[in-house]
């Protein structure tokens, strides 16, 4: 099976990497179409376009002034991101063995390298999916990427001989993928937890929990995705009446 998450917003470029070893992004020339574009936007613009504030926007803009294909300045995508999902995932704790396991069937999808493998070197940077910069490919990333994301997506489910496409990604970021144009059929395990007296999607928890069941999927070597209906972590647990084919529903009540 392949996995897709989502990249995060926040960046962790102080705490040392667990490794050393790194590969190279495959889309450094879409990106740097991309980062070309952005360096025409003025501090301002960069806020209205991105919804952040001043001092974010003015951060980003000097990020792509600097920003090189060469990677200097870079690390491992799995050990920058810094978001919910990677404190579930927890990657500077996997053993050389499971980030292995990572990096061949796990993807992450990103705003501006488009397809990330975990150990792919990436820039400092803040760019999602959602955004809606003009660009001659289309009104937004998803028209930049148009059909790329898929088939790249495409060559790692055939490397792996996947059955599966795993869908831990957001709704925002998985809108680059066209499912119809995979090879495979997708998967989307759905994270829910008891308030107010039922079930409901809390974002803090599912993002959490995304990044968990990946490391689950690391830790355990899974290749058959049958097998993460097994994923009993931090109190969740499939459950089969409320799930289909193509959503798989975890669900939990935590104690009062």
């Amino acid at each position: 099976m392949l996995i897709v998450l989502s990249p995060a917003k926040t960046l962790d470029l102080e705490t040392p990497s667990t490794t050393k070893q790194h590969s190279m992004p495959a889309f450094l020339g879409r990106s740097i179409e991309l980062i070309d574009i952005l360096r025409g936007y003025s501090p301002a613009e960069i806020g209205t376009l991105m919804g952040i504030s001043d001092a974010l926007s003015a951060l980003n803009v000097a990020r792509y002034a600097s920003w090189s294909a060469s990677a200097q300045d870079a690390r491992q995508a799995v050990m920058a991101f810094n978001g919910d999902v990677y404190t579930g995932f927890g990657a500077r704790t996997l053993k050389p063995a499971q980030l292995d396991y990572a990096q061949a069937s796990i993807r992450i999808l990103s705003g501006l390298y488009g397809v990330l493998r975990p150990l792919d070197l990436i820039e400092p940077h803040r760019l999602e999916m959602g955004t809606r910069l003009a660009n001659p490919h289309g009104k937004d990333l998803y028209g930049f990427w148009g059909e790329s994301v898929t088939a790249a997506l495409n060559e790692s489910i055939e490397a792996n001989h996947a059955k599966a496409l795993v869908n831990l990604a957001s709704e925002e970021y998985f809108k680059s993928v066209k499912p119809k144009l995979l090879t495979v059929p997708v998967i989307t395990p759905v994270f829910q937890d008891w308030k107010n007296g039922k079930y409901k999607i809390i974002s803090f928890f599912a993002k959490r929990a995304r990044g968990m069941m990946a490391r689950y999927a690391a830790v355990k070597g899974i290749t058959d995705p049958v097998k993460l209906k097994a994923f009993k972590v931090d109190g969740y647990a499939f459950d089969q009446r409320e799930s289909d084919a193509a959503a798989w529903v975890f669900r939990r009540k935590l104690e009062a």
